[in-house]
């Protein structure tokens, strides 16, 4: 799985990470944006894309569960000259705010936002020492509440699944270990506590904590979770040919997609020793070839862009199917509710 590589990484300069809108044209273009659509964008973080599918005439409804992003956004809003809706609320519950005729398109750019890393009490970020916190809508169990409360077991699956993380065993007993004296509060400290079981090599391109960083962050906001009720609400919100584009940046977030359209194309493959069923109606046709890639240009520019992966499709006119989460094999990850917060 390539990490969010990107996230949580200074520039070159060792500064803050720009927000530059990852596969901008390619999205654009997969949306069909123009006027006279309505267009959601369930990620709207610092406006990137909204700005850019405004800028091609079409109306947006944006959503967001960062309180901080819809504050922020507000100037975009009054801009917009009543172009622009902008919403407090999480991109699983798209559905809820479509128009009663359905969406003309649905974008979704999955993970963090540059806006979240920069802010050091946010604590997405080990880069910038500030509270074990990592709450997208600020509210909920925290990753210090994980890290410092959840079981061994459960942290070894959480590193090694959402991060998989090579060292995830070793890394939790570390963990284990020093909170049983001393509780985990800062980004630094556990940062810190990684990197002395797990040192930086010259040859790593990452730092040893990223990974235990993105599965926190993954864990934290269930988000794996969300992206996979948002296909499903986004299947229900659009309109017969309205357009569903989704840009992941790390191989669960993608499986998932793959898997969806896959399932909803009717491309799923079956077992040959089981009986036949009757095939469904598709739900979605691709868009394209399948999967894009940015550009070795575009990367170069915007380093985020390294693994982002873009999927898109279109939809029928076929009755949207029932949302079965069993389709994508999750592993039942739901310490949470142990946790408490």
């Amino acid at each position: 799985m390539a990490a969010n590589l990107g996230e949580g990484e200074p520039d070159a300069n060792g500064g803050p990470v720009r927000h530059i809108p990852v596969l901008l044209p390619e999205v654009l273009a997969a949306l069909e944006a123009q006027p006279g659509k309505i267009i959601l964008d369930g990620t709207f973080g610092a406006g990137g894309y909204t700005t850019a599918i405004l800028g091609a005439g079409a109306d947006v409804i944006a959503l967001d569960r960062d309180p901080n992003a819809i504050a922020a956004g507000q100037a975009l809003v009054e801009a917009s000259n009543n172009h622009l809706s902008l919403r407090h609320t999480q991109f699983s519950q798209l559905a809820e705010h479509a128009p009663a005729e359905g969406l003309d398109g649905i974008v979704l750019d999955i993970g963090v936002s540059s806006m979240q890393i920069d802010e050091a009490d946010r604590g997405f970020s080990f880069q910038r020492n500030g509270p074990l916190d990592m709450r997208m809508s600020s509210s909920g169990v925290s990753a210090a509440d994980v890290v410092n409360r959840a079981k061994l077991t459960d942290l070894i699956r959480i590193f090694g699944f959402l991060g998989e993380e090579k060292h995830a065993g070793r890394i939790a007993r570390a963990i284990e270990k020093r909170r049983a004296t001393e509780p985990f509060r800062t980004t630094r400290e556990l940062a810190n506590l990684i990197e002395t079981v797990n040192p930086r090599k010259a040859k790593d391109k990452i730092h040893p904590a990223t990974r235990v960083f993105q599965a926190l962050r993954i864990f934290v906001n269930d988000e794996l979770g969300e992206l996979a009720q948002a296909l499903f609400a986004a299947e229900s919100a659009l309109k017969p040919g309205g357009r569903l584009v989704v840009v992941t940046f790390h191989s669960l977030e993608d499986r998932i997609v793959k898997k969806f359209f896959s399932e909803r194309s009717g491309k799923a493959s079956g077992s040959r020793h089981l009986p036949m069923v009757e095939a469904r109606p598709a739900t979605f046709e691709p868009v394209g070839k399948g999967m894009v890639a940015a550009t070795e240009a575009e990367a170069e520019i915007n380093p985020r862009a390294r693994s982002a992966k873009l999927r898109a499709g279109i939809r029928t006119k076929a009755p949207a199917e029932r949302a079965d989460m069993s389709i994508f094999d999750l592993p039942d990850l739901a310490t949470l509710d142990k946790i408490g917060g």
